[in-house]
């Protein structure tokens, strides 16, 4: 009897490619439902407190008085919870980096901090007019006992209310279109003090909390999670990292378009796990620097013991780090953001990158799982000398089948040069059913993704990482 093998068939690349799409749309739901629970775990923090301030039985709602000052009671516990939730979300603890991502974040972080200005303002006024009748006396005398008549505590809960108008004030954008970001950063910081100032009154004050029972314990254990987490992630963790990987500055050069290329070297970097297209926020100690932190995303694929940005002289910051020299000690905080691999769902992956914001897209483009016809790369500047790294994007992307548009000239009403308007149906048949990333400034990349929307893109597919703060 005569035996013949006959190897067994392996998948095609049809075959692969969709193993490899389901794959990245069941990664994208998990992520999904990740980020649902923890926006959940969010508002049930704030629900269980206002719940067990309920089951105290110190509510009274029987006179204007009780009415008062139960809802301000409320609005005060209502506003803590927010500001604990700012505080996690700007900690940049890795599991909310990772399903929320860093930009999302702040974003609700800044909303919240509107929001939760006017609910403290809420619980103070109640809380104020509420005692004023419950003892007959005026707003104004009312006021004035809150402020000195209670003690410590209180007293320094009034000097935190004050330090956060400050803050607030600062932080209107007229203000801010004024000011440099340094200055405005370094006011944004006293809001932490505003908040360390509150939070003893809410123990010594606070009624729900007194008997020092499962409400006082709860509401410990609340806070620990969301100061701790802040000191953890952004006091601990850069300074470890600082003497651990030891990263410092190897070389510093200069790209066509006047961007400086800053290579650094580092002890087992790997090990903090950064991923193509994401950045860092970098403290370069070095005289006059070594007080910013900068964010910056990858202009290369991370690799062991080595990493590269490209920054473009747009401020007097980013100005001075042409004169670094080899050897500056740099402090890290990150990896953040969420503008990779683990964002997909599509089965074609567009990049489109913007004067400097070609950076990432570069990064990414190096790493990224496409078959040869599966990517494509949007580069848009106003002219090719303005496009930095360009023969570094087209070399990889020849190397990995990916399709170049190089999109050079004034910009017209959208975001295409305005000499040649084109649309992305026209670069990308494919797009309906594809991601895009872009970067670039924030009028570009709206631009761009109104053309997406357009084309049948949904917004869980439309992936940006944007020059704005």
């Amino acid at each position: 009897m005569t035996t013949i093998d006959i190897p067994a068939a392996g998948p095609t690349s049809a075959e692969r490619h969709d193993v490899a799409t389901a794959r990245r749309r069941h990664r994208a739901v998990f992520r999904s439902r990740w980020r649902d629970t923890v926006e959940a775990a969010g508002w049930l923090a704030g629900i269980g407190a206002v719940a067990l301030m309920l089951a105290s039985g110190t509510v009274d709602v029987g006179s204007a008085a009780g009415f008062l000052t139960t809802m301000g009671r409320i609005a005060g516990i209502v506003a803590s919870t927010m500001i604990m939730a700012q505080l996690i979300l700007i900690a940049r603890i890795p599991v909310v980096e990772r399903v929320v991502g860093h930009d999302r974040a702040a974003k609700i972080h800044s909303q919240l901090g509107r929001l939760g200005f006017i609910v403290i303002i809420a619980h103070i006024l109640l809380l104020i007019g509420g005692y004023a009748l419950s003892i007959h006396t005026t707003f104004l005398d009312q006021t004035w006992q809150f402020v000195v008549g209670y003690g410590g505590p209180m007293f320094m809960a009034s000097v935190g209310f004050v330090v956060l108008v400050a803050v607030v004030v600062t932080s209107y954008a007229i203000v801010r279109t004024r000011w440099r970001y340094e200055n405005w950063h370094a006011v944004h910081l006293f809001s932490y003090l505003a908040v360390g100032l509150s939070i003893p009154h809410q123990f010594t004050d606070g009624e729900s909390f007194l008997t020092m029972g499962f409400a006082w314990w709860y509401w410990v254990v609340l806070w620990t999670v969301a100061v701790g987490g802040l000191l953890a992630y952004r006091v601990v963790r850069p300074v470890t990292r600082y003497f651990r990987h030891r990263i410092a500055v190897a070389a510093v050069d200069r790209v066509s378009d006047g961007s400086t290329v800053i290579t650094m070297s580092g002890r087992d970097i790997l090990s903090l796990r950064p991923e193509a297209g994401q950045f860092f926020l970098f403290r370069f100690l070095a005289k006059d620097m070594w007080g910013e932190a900068h964010p910056y995303s990858l202009s290369r694929a991370p690799r062991d013991g080595w990493l590269r940005i490209t920054v473009k002289p747009l401020g007097d910051s980013s100005a001075r780090l042409a004169t670094l020299t080899p050897g500056t000690r740099v402090m890290v905080e990150g990896p953040l953001g969420i503008f990779t691999e683990a964002s997909r769902s599509g089965d074609h992956l567009v990049l489109a990158g913007a004067g400097i914001g070609i950076t990432p897209v570069l990064a990414f483009l190096e790493t990224a799982d496409v078959e040869p016809g599966r990517c494509t790369v949007i580069v848009r500047a106003s002219s090719l000398e303005d496009a930095p790294h360009l023969d570094e994007v087209v070399r990889i992307a020849r190397e990995r089948g990916a399709a170049v548009h190089v999109l050079v000239g004034r910009r017209g009403p959208g975001w295409s040069p305005a000499q040649n308007p084109v649309i992305l149906s026209d670069l990308v048949p494919e797009i309906a059913g594809a991601d895009i990333y872009a970067c670039g400034p924030a009028v570009w990349v709206d631009a761009l993704f109104a053309d997406a929307e357009r084309a049948g893109v949904p917004k869980g597919r439309r992936h940006a990482e944007e020059f704005s703060w």
